[in-house]
């Protein structure tokens, strides 16, 4: 089996910080854009998307700044992870995803990550 590979993607968001994170840290702000259902239960997150279930844990985490979550199914050094950071230049919130994939499934990942992140830029009204 292939090893996956890490690749990024970087969104311009405006709207703070603060607000940014509760969309990607909390189950009523994943459910808004991310999943159908989202529980969570003692720092492990469980995804709806139609009928099926993928549970996450939260690995790493600091407020505001980033969270970082491993699929349950997945070997222990992949992961997906929201950072929140603010550009220097034009004081824009950007939002930095991090994720792994096969290196042939990286630009459909990253279509799918473009359609979600769609979805979170219409709800946070960008």
């Amino acid at each position: 089996m292939s090893k996956k590979q890490l690749f990024t993607l970087e969104y311009s968001v405006r709207c703070s910080p603060s607000i940014l994170y509760d969309f990607l840290s909390t189950p009523a702000g994943l459910q808004e854009w991310f999943a159908d259902k989202v529980d969570e239960r003692e720092n492990i997150f469980s995804f709806s998307w139609n009928g099926s279930v993928d549970k996450a844990d939260v690995v790493e985490s600091e407020l505001e700044k980033y969270i970082r979550f491993h699929w349950a199914t997945a070997p222990k050094d992949e992961y997906f992870e929201f950072r929140i950071e603010k550009s220097e230049v034009t004081n824009q919130t950007i939002l930095i995803i991090r994720d792994f994939a096969d290196k042939k499934e990286i630009k459909d990942q990253s279509q799918l990550w473009n359609y979600q992140v769609k979805d979170l830029l219409h709800r946070l009204g960008n």
